[in-house]
């Protein structure tokens, strides 16, 4: 064989080798479509497993475990009130208590630098605790018994003169009488069981008596609280509230859902949206029961003077043995606590049973007593714990 021959057959094996490995295009894109195909399938598994598993985690899983929870851990037994159930509350307590809440302006003589003297008006509103003409306000709202004139407008329509016959600048109460008789009067709730988150209605002349008689709604939003009205002076253990409050609502009542009177509206923060105050009527039971009984009311007296503990420890840089309490600087002759043997300097912490943390509130607490009753004075003197019975007295008259 040439080498020519040769040459030719070994092109030839190789040709055949070439075409036994060649791989067909076609075929290679029927395999490739079918890997392709084989990785979707696989990735389509993935998926919906993966939202198979979330839908388990997400939303089966907790129901089950909260399920099993709530059957071990039954949960209190809570009436929720729904929003169409508290606008019928609130239009049965309106209509229960507005001809007991009544309009209030006052005419006051005010000096002026550059005027001279002049006439000054006030408008407020008020509650009819008494059938026989006694009506509880703000003393603010009668400027402190202040007053030339005062006028009531009544539900019906008719308006009457009112005397101012007591009032208090740290109480923020004052009660007014007019003659007349057969009044509508409102019932009294407890103010010492009322909660934060319990409905409270609010009625009043938010902006003069063109908008007398509004009503607001909301809830009882806090409960103790304490703000200034003045440099001095500050009203505490007030309650506080969302439901609308302004200039005008100050003496109008604050109601529960049974549409009993639970504050006396006073203060709102000016500068604080939402946020209204009212004395405890509590407070005022006391001074409302006397003056349905006698006629009248008579404050009682300790006969000393005091200052806060923390005061005068801020003041004099002094320690003292308790964080809370009044410490006893001046005792006047004759007083009930100087026939009862106090001195100055004893640390008065407790009467009867309440804690005393300050001088405005052993001023509140007193309004609870009346005189002749008899209280027991929890003192310190030279760090030793002594108590002291007081019989108290009338307030003399100025």
């Amino acid at each position: 064989m040439s080498f020519h021959d040769e040459n030719l057959n070994n092109n030839e094996e190789n040709r055949r080798i070439d075409e036994e490995i060649r791989i067909d295009p076609i075929q290679e894109r029927k395999e490739d479509k079918e890997k392709s195909w084989s990785i979707g399938y696989i990735a389509v598994i993935v998926l919906i497993s993966a939202i198979i598993g979330g839908t388990v985690v997400a939303f089966i899983m907790p129901n089950y475990v909260m399920s099993n929870y709530m059957a071990n851990n039954p949960s209190p037994n809570v009436e929720i009130v729904t929003k169409g159930e508290e606008l019928g509350v609130v239009s049965a307590v309106a209509k229960k208590a507005m001809p007991s809440v009544v309009g209030i302006t006052t005419i006051t003589i005010e000096k002026d630098f550059f005027f001279g003297v002049r006439k000054g008006q006030g408008v407020g509103t008020g509650v009819i605790i008494d059938s026989r003409g006694y009506i509880l306000t703000n003393s603010h709202v009668v400027n402190d018994g202040k007053t030339e004139e005062v006028n009531v407008l009544f539900y019906d329509g008719s308006t009457k003169n009112a005397e101012v016959l007591w009032n208090d600048l740290v109480l923020d109460l004052a009660v007014v009488k007019v003659n007349k008789t057969n009044l509508p009067v409102a019932d009294l709730g407890n103010s010492d069981k009322i909660e934060v988150g319990e409905v409270a209605i609010a009625i009043g002349n938010p902006l003069g008596l063109a908008f007398e008689r509004t009503v607001t709604a909301g809830i009882i939003s806090g409960l103790n609280r304490s703000i200034p009205i003045d440099e001095l002076n500050s009203i505490e253990g007030l309650i506080q509230t969302d439901a609308s409050i302004n200039p005008g609502n100050s003496g109008g009542p604050l109601l529960n859902s049974k549409g009993e009177v639970i504050g006396i509206n006073t203060a709102k923060i000016q500068s604080g949206e939402g946020l209204g105050f009212a004395v405890p009527i509590n407070i005022a039971k006391p001074i409302v029961d006397e003056f349905i009984e006698k006629g009248e009311f008579k404050n009682v007296y300790l006969g000393l003077r005091g200052i806060d503990v923390a005061k005068f420890t801020s003041l004099y840089a002094e320690k003292l043995p308790v964080d809370k309490g009044v410490v006893v600087y001046q005792i006047f002759p004759n007083s009930p606590v100087a026939i009862a043997g106090l001195e100055e300097g004893d640390i008065i912490t407790k009467i009867n049973d309440t804690d005393i943390e300050s001088m405005r509130q052993l001023v509140r607490v007193l309004y609870k007593y009346r005189p002749n009753d008899k209280i027991n004075l929890r003192i310190l003197r030279n760090n030793k714990q002594i108590t002291l019975d007081v019989v108290l007295k009338a307030t003399p008259n100025k």
